[in-house]
């Protein structure tokens, strides 16, 4: 079992916290459409926030009830950069959890 299964487990629920007390957690689920873009971040179907909430978060939390083997790599931090930098809004929280996770899930970049 990998050993960072725990504090994968515990960046998802910091995530997804603070998620929700920024106002970016929804109670809609998108379209059965817009959640099989196949594109990174599904960037043409759905918000940033969006793509977290029903796509990243669920299969990371599936990965880790399957007990199948992390993702070598995320560039999760970046992204969220790049899309919170053009909000109003104090994301600090938000990225450092991202960015927490990145290092977890690629310790060498």
């Amino acid at each position: 079992m990998d050993t960072r299964i725990l504090e994968v487990a515990d960046y998802l629920l910091l995530i997804e916290k603070e998620m929700y007390t920024q106002g970016l957690w929804s109670e809609k689920t998108p379209s059965e459409y817009d959640l099989s873009s196949v594109e990174p971040f599904s960037v043409d179907r759905l918000d940033f926030e969006e793509w977290v909430q029903w796509i990243f978060l669920p299969k990371m939390k599936a990965i880790i009830e399957q007990n199948q083997p992390l993702p070598s790599v995320s560039g999760i931090r970046h992204m969220a950069e790049h899309v919170f930098a053009q909000r109003r809004g104090n994301w600090k929280a938000l990225l450092k959890h991202f960015e927490d996770f990145d290092q977890l899930i690629s310790p060498s970049a």
